[in-house]
């Protein structure tokens, strides 16, 4: 394995890493978006992550990131320039997205909605529509129309939602969303009916919206997932054309690449 770009999809509870070079993503990772800790303790954990997959800190030629957390961009920062001694290149700061962005205030869209959105579009060139459905924290649904980033829905993710309600009603239990059923079932105790109430809620409310936006787009229009819970709803629901892990470690590559290339 010979990548040459760190990438960084930092969210608000967690950070997924990649390493890759001009062809793909060729390994992934995950980290807790820990804004306490300092930027040795950051560093340090990038050069064990780097000794992890076999490569050396000297082969990495340029670190490329999107964040949504503020707090962290700081520590990021200090961290590849001791510790790796590379470039680190930001979107909407030195890689812009070249999606026409349609939101009434630009600035307030998310750059990881953006580079989900172009990794989409980057891969279904041809496909008129795009809906993109991320879960995350907050779960979004992104449309793409041709070149344009038309803007979407943001909701709470699953673990949110999970969270909220075991914080919120004191007698009910914060349970694991892994399920084997097909089928909602009436839960005859409480764990079995949070388990099928969220994961089956969270299936239909994406069918659902979906089939709304698809009305609203041009053309025949896929829909993509990517994020941890993506999976769990592709097992009981066909209404994901594809399931995309790293999609946006596919788009931040992707867009240092052709920033690289127009240099």
């Amino acid at each position: 394995m010979r990548p040459e770009v760190l990438l960084f999809d930092i969210g608000n509870t967690s950070i997924k890493i990649g390493l890759a070079d001009r062809e793909k993503v060729l390994a992934s990772y995950t980290l807790c978006t820990d804004t306490r800790q300092t930027a040795d303790n950051l560093g340090l954990t990038l050069l064990t992550l780097l000794g992890h997959a076999g490569v050396s800190a000297g082969q990495i030629a340029a670190c490329a990131a999107s964040s949504v957390s503020p707090a962290f961009e700081p520590l990021l920062r200090d961290a590849v320039e001791r510790y790796l001694g590379c470039p680190l290149y930001r979107v909407g700061r030195d890689l812009e997205v070249p999606l026409q962005n349609c939101y009434e205030r630009p600035e307030e869209v998310g750059e990881d909605r953006l580079v989900g959105a172009y990794a989409a579009r980057r891969l279904h060139p041809q496909t008129p529509s795009l809906l993109v459905v991320d879960f995350g924290t907050a779960m979004t649904i992104d449309c793409v129309r041709g070149d344009a980033y038309m803007g979407g829905l943001i909701f709470p993710g699953p673990a949110t939602a999970l969270a909220a309600l075991s914080r919120e009603a004191a007698k009910l239990p914060r349970v694991n969303l892994d399920i084997r059923a097909q089928e909602p079932v009436p839960g005859r105790e409480t764990t079995t009916s949070i388990q099928h109430g969220l994961v089956f809620g969270f299936a239909c409310m994406v069918e659902g919206l979906s089939r709304r936006l698809k009305r609203q787009m041009p053309g025949p229009a896929k829909v993509l997932a990517t994020g941890g819970f993506a999976a769990s709803i592709a097992r009981v629901s066909p209404v994901f054309d594809q399931v995309l892990p790293a999609l946006l470690l596919e788009g931040l590559r992707r867009l240092y690449y052709e920033e690289r290339d127009n240099l």
